[in-house]
C-alpha cells in the first residue's frame, strides 16, 4: 500500500475496539426517555434553586411574558404599536372572509383574532408570529364542519359543532406540549406539506368563484370536478357581470400591490394594506351605486360588540361530541403544523430559538380560551407573519395591539361594512392564496428526491381531486410509507481502497476506489432491527454472489474476507443480532471470514450481551476496514 499509508496505520496499531459498560434495564429506558421528550433538558435550571426561586421560574415557563417583559423598552413599544396596527388593517378584511371560507358568520371571524392573540402574547415564544384565522385551517374546518350539518338550514348547531372542534383542537394542541410530544407533528414531512398546502390553495382559490362570479347555487364539494362542473352549469344564468368587474378589478389591485412589495421589500406596507383599502373603496362604491340592488352579493350586518362567553354552547355530550372530536384532532394537528413551521422560519432569520412546547401549550390554550369566547381555530398566519416581521416588531405585543385594534372594530366599525361586496372577499382571498402555491419547493423537492415529490404530488392529487381530508390523509399516509420504506430498505454500500491509502470508501461515489482481491468491504448505513435485519443479511449475501460471479469472469480469486462496516449502525436489536448469526453460519460453509469493523458503542455492547462475541472472536471486531484489510487480507510481505 506504500509507506505512507503504512505510517498511518502504525499510528493506531496497538488500539483495540473498546467495550462501554453494560446499562441496566431502568437506565436504559431513563436514557430514552430523556432523549425523546426532554432531550433540550428543561428542568436543569430548577436544579438547586429555593423554592420561591422554582415558583419564579415556573410561571416563567408557562408565560414568557414575565421574562423578556422586564427588559421591555420604549423603543421595542414604537416597532411593535407599528407592526401591529399594520397587521390589523390586514386582518380586518381577512377575518370576515376567512370566516365566510369557513361558512361561520363574520363577526366570528373578528372574535377570533381578539381573545387568541391575547392568550399566545403571554405564552407564545415566537417573536413574529401573528395569530388569528387563517385560509388552509378555516377551509379544513369549513369542509369537516359541512359534512357534518348544513350552515344554511342549521346555523346555531353548525356554530356550536365549530366551538366544539376548536375546543378539542386546543386540548389536542396543549395536550402535545404538555406531555413534550411535538415530535409527532414532524412525521408529515416537508414535501408532503408542500403538496398539502399547494392542493388546498387551489382549491380555495376554486371555491371562492361563488362570490367572485356572483353564483347563487354552488356545490358544497371541494373537489376540482364538482366545482368547475358547478361553474360551468351556471356559466349562462348564474354569473352576475357587476359582481365580476367588482371582483377582477380588485383582484388585480391586490395583485399589483403584492408585486410592487415583493420587488422592493421597503414598499410591504403597500400590499399590508391593500385589503383594507379595497374593502373600504369596493363598500363606498356599491354603497352611492346600490349595486346591490342590481345582484352583487353584499355582506348586510356584522354583529356589534365584543366575543361573547360561548362555553354554553360547546358539546360535551350527544351525537355531535365524537365529531367535533375528530375534527378538532385534525384541524389541531394540520393548525399546529403551519404554526410550528412559520415559528421557526422567522426564528432563524432574527437568530433565536422558539420552543416547540411550549408554543404547543400557548396554541392550544388559546384556543381552549378562544372556544369559550365564540372564536373557531386560530393558528399562526403566515401573510400576517410575514407583514409583522417586515413592519419591524420586536415582542408578542404586536399582537397585542392587533387585537385592540380589532375590538374597536368591533366596538364601533362593523356597521359599516354592511355594504361590503361578497366579490371584494373572494378577490382577497384568491389573492393571499396565491402565495402558498410554491413552485420553487416543488422544483427543488423534484431535483433533490423523487420519492419526496412523489409524497408531495400525492398530496396534492389527494387535496384537488377528493378533498381536503383526504388530501392530508394522503399527505401522512406517504409521509408514513416513505419512513417504512427506509426503515425496511436501508442502503448499503460496496467500500473500495483510495490508492496509497488505507481509507475505504463508497466505490459508487469514489469512482478511482479499487477493490482488494479476495475482500468484500460492505456499509450497512442503518440501524438493523427486525424491520430490516432479514433484507441486511440477504443484500449482503446478493453483494457476496454478484462479487463472487464478477471474480469468475475475469479469472480472479475467489472472495476469502468479508468485512461489515457498521460505523453507520447506530443500534441492533436481537433481530439484527440472529441475522448476523445466520450470516456468519453461511460464510463459514463457504469458508468465508466475516470481520465487523468500527462498531459503535450500544451496538458492540449487545453483541457481547448475546454471546456473538464468543462465535466470531474477539480478534474478528476491528476499528476500521482498513485495519480488517492490513491485519486478515494482505500477506506477510506486503505488510512490511
Amino acid at each position: 500500500m506504500g509507506a505512507e499509508g503504512d505510517e498511518e496505520y502504525s499510528c493506531s496499531h496497538g488500539y483495540k475496539v473498546g467495550f462501554p459498560p453494560e446499562k441496566g434495564l431502568l437506565a436504559e429506558i431513563s436514557d430514552g426517555v430523556k432523549e425523546t421528550f426532554f432531550a433540550d433538558e428543561p428542568l436543569r435550571e430548577y436544579k438547586g434553586q429555593p423554592r420561591s426561586k422554582k415558583l419564579w421560574l415556573g410561571l416563567q415557563h408557562v408565560f414568557p411574558v414575565l421574562d423578556w417583559g422586564r427588559h421591555y423598552t420604549l423603543g421595542k413599544l414604537k416597532g411593535d404599536l407599528v407592526a401591529g396596527i399594520t397587521i390589523a388593517s390586514l386582518c380586518i378584511p381577512q377575518d370576515i372572509a376567512y370566516a365566510k371560507m369557513a361558512h361561520l358568520p363574520p363577526h366570528i371571524g373578528l372574535y377570533s383574532s381578539f381573545v387568541p392573540p391575547l392568550i399566545y402574547a403571554l405564552m407564545g415564544t415566537s417573536r413574529d408570529l401573528a395569530v388569528g384565522p387563517a385560509a388552509v385551517v378555516s377551509l379544513l374546518i369549513g369542509t369537516l364542519l359541512q359534512s357534518e350539518i348544513d350552515p344554511v338550514k342549521n346555523p346555531l348547531e353548525y356554530s356550536r359543532l365549530a366551538f366544539t372542534a376548536t375546543f378539542f383542537a386546543g386540548i389536542t394542541q396543549a395536550l402535545l406540549g404538555f406531555f413534550r410530544l411535538g415530535f409527532i407533528v414532524e412525521f408529515i414531512s416537508h414535501a408532503a406539506l408542500v403538496g398539502f398546502m399547494s392542493g388546498a390553495a387551489i382549491t380555495i382559490a376554486l371555491q371562492q368563484l361563488k362570490g367572485f362570479l356572483g353564483i347563487v347555487h354552488f356545490t358544497s364539494s371541494s373537489d376540482i370536478i364538482s366545482v368547475m362542473k358547478s361553474i360551468w352549469e351556471n356559466v349562462h344564468h348564474g354569473w352576475n357581470w357587476q359582481t365580476i368587474l367588482i371582483g377582477a378589478s380588485f383582484l388585480a389591485f391586490l395583485l399589483a400591490t403584492k408585486y410592487i412589495a415583493k420587488k422592493n421589500k421597503k414598499l410591504f406596507w403597500v400590499s399590508s394594506i391593500a385589503p383594507l383599502i379595497s374593502v373600504i373603496v369596493s363598500t363606498f362604491f356599491v354603497y352611492i351605486t346600490r349595486a346591490d340592488k342590481h345582484g352583487v352579493v353584499i355582506i348586510k350586518d356584522i354583529k356589534q360588540g365584543i366575543n361573547p362567553p360561548s362555553f354554553h354552547l360547546i358539546y360535551f355530550s350527544g351525537p355531535y361530541l365524537m365529531k367535533g372530536f375528530r375534527i378538532g384532532v385534525i384541524t389541531g394537528m394540520v393548525a399546529l403544523t403551519d404554526a410550528i413551521a412559520f415559528g421557526r422560519v422567522f426564528a432563524s432569520m432574527k437568530d433565536y430559538q422558539i420552543d416547540g412546547n411550549k408554543e404547543m401549550v400557548a396554541l392550544g390554550t388559546m384556543n381552549i380560551v378562544g372556544s369559550m369566547t365564540s372564536c373557531y381555530v386560530a393558528t399562526g398566519s403566515l401573510s400576517r407573519s410575514a407583514v409583522n416581521y417586515m413592519a419591524g416588531c420586536k415582542t408578542t405585543v404586536s399582537n397585542v395591539v392587533m387585537a385592540l385594534v380589532v375590538v374597536l372594530t368591533l366596538v364601533l366599525i362593523t356597521p359599516l361594512f354592511k355594504y361590503t361586496p361578497i366579490a371584494i372577499l373572494s378577490s382577497i382571498i384568491i389573492s393571499v392564496v396565491v402565495s402558498l402555491i410554491d413552485y420553487e419547493s416543488v422544483q427543488l423537492i423534484w431535483k433533490v428526491d423523487k420519492m419526496d415529490f412523489v409524497a408531495c404530488l400525492g398530496a396534492f392529487l389527494g387535496v384537488i381531486f377528493a378533498s381536503v381530508e383526504y388530501g392530508l390523509l394522503a399527505a401522512v399516509a406517504i409521509s408514513f410509507a416513505k419512513i417504512l420504506l427506509h426503515v425496511t430498505r436501508p442502503r448499503t454500500a460496496l467500500l473500495g481502497n483510495l490508492p496509497r491509502t488505507f481509507i475505504y470508501m463508497n466505490a459508487e461515489q469514489y469512482p478511482e476506489a479499487i477493490k482488494v482481491p479476495g475482500v468484500l468491504i460492505v456499509r450497512v448505513d442503518s440501524a438493523i432491527y427486525f424491520t430490516n435485519s432479514n433484507y441486511v443479511k440477504e443484500r449482503i449475501l446478493r453483494w457476496l454472489r454478484d462479487e463472487d460471479e464478477q471474480q469468475k469472469e475475469q479469472g480472479l480469486p475467489e472472495t476469502e474476507l468479508l468485512i461489515v462496516e457498521l460505523s453507520a449502525v447506530t443500534d441492533i436489536d436481537t433481530s439484527g443480532i440472529h441475522a448476523l448469526e445466520e450470516l456468519l453460519k453461511a460464510l463459514e460453509k463457504r469458508q468465508i471470514q466475516l470481520i465487523l469493523a468500527n462498531p459503535g458503542p450500544t451496538v458492540i455492547r449487545k453483541l457481547r450481551s448475546a454471546k456473538f462475541m464468543e462465535l466470531i472472536g474477539d480478534d474478528k471486531i476491528v476499528m476500521s476496514a482498513g485495519d480488517a484489510v492490513k491485519k486478515f487480507a494482505l500477506k506477510p510481505a506486503e505488510n512490511v
